[in-house]
């Protein structure tokens, strides 16, 4: 029998987090958490911004008892709760096979609400819940590293895509790590409230060199993956070039195209417009070397391309919305404290 679905009302954002025996506390705790912040900086600017309606969802309302030996109590059972907008799936310690053996109302309770619309987050071998209820079939998914041999076994129907710590399809996200999975709420928190709350989120809670999420998923059916050779050549080009001088008219020469037809080509194989790419690689290894190097601020400038420092801190501020000098200060605190 089918679940009862009840849907959102008004500005209002569902999340279930679903709950089982053997599940690992942090898996449940972490997104909670970093949610919670999103939601606060977002009401701060806005009172009108979407509130948050959060539920632990499990097959009955009995305690959980959690890896963390802490017990969790379920808010409400399957049969009496909310259709999420998104459920978060948390990953289980060791095989996951015994857990979802006993758990055929979760299983039909997925499918159901994917059905009918929500989002579906699996972290580590919680993905093999969606891959038990056939979601994931023909689709990709990532788990986590020790049990990709016996996931190939158990679903072969499943595009396993072991070297990705994220995969995206349609609505479903598989996380491979913890790490993984703050890299996924951190996009749903910008989905839902926007830039200055994913990245305060992040401030706060990972303050290490992280990639951005686009750089670590696998997207099915992503433009980045395309078929543009030239376009391709000319991308690597610019990862490995991040310091010349060289205007984009004068690379598009030297790979033997024109400008316009170069500018066209980018957007449509990509997605994004070849000079806010470049902007984007450029800052993203300033990050690092502000993070990582003894290098000055005018030194970083240089490495990706600026020769003019005050370009470079109008930029680095504008896309992440801290100046590079306060960006290594909250790095370096975190990186090298000695408490």
């Amino acid at each position: 029998m089918k679940a009862k679905l009840k849907r959102s009302k008004g500005n209002t954002i569902n999340i279930a987090l679903l709950l089982y025996d053997h599940m690992l506390a942090t898996s449940v705790s972490l997104p909670v958490e970093m949610l919670r912040a999103g939601e606060a900086v977002a009401l701060q600017e806005n009172r009108r911004a979407p509130r948050l309606s959060i539920q632990m969802v499990a097959e009955t309302i009995k305690p959980i008892s959690t890896r963390a030996l802490i017990k969790l109590l379920p808010d409400t059972d399957i049969d009496h709760a909310q259709r999420p907008d998104f459920a978060f799936i948390p990953s289980l310690w060791r095989n996951p096979r015994p857990t979802i053996a006993k758990q055929p109302k979760m299983l039909q309770w997925l499918s159901d609400i994917w059905g009918s619309g929500s989002t579906l987050i699996g972290g580590g071998t919680g993905v093999c819940f969606m891959a038990e209820a056939g979601i994931l079939d023909y689709h990709p998914a990532t788990t986590h590293w020790h049990y990709v041999e016996q996931f190939k076994r158990d679903y072969p129907k499943v595009d396993l895509k072991p070297d990705f710590f994220i995969t995206q399809s349609e609505r479903t996200y598989c996380a491979a790590s913890v790490n993984a999975l703050a890299d996924i709420v951190v996009h749903i928190i910008f989905q839902i409230y926007g830039q200055n709350a994913a990245q305060q989120v992040e401030r706060n809670f990972s303050h290490e060199i992280r990639k951005p999420y686009e750089e670590q998923r696998y997207l099915e059916g992503a433009v980045d993956r395309h078929p543009d050779e030239l376009i391709s050549q000319i991308q690597f080009w610019l990862q490995t070039n991040l310091n010349a001088e060289l205007t984009l008219n004068e690379i598009a020469q030297q790979f033997g195209i024109s400008q316009r037809s170069f500018t066209r080509r980018f957007k449509l194989a990509t997605g994004i417009n070849a000079t806010k790419y470049w902007q984007q690689l450029k800052i993203q290894t300033a990050k690092e070397l502000l993070a990582a190097s003894n290098l000055s601020i005018q030194e970083v400038a240089f490495q990706v391309g600026y020769q003019d420092q005050a370009n470079f801190t109008r930029l680095f501020k504008k896309m992440l919305n801290i100046t590079p000098k306060a960006y290594r200060a909250m790095v370096r605190k975190k990186l090298f404290s000695n408490g």
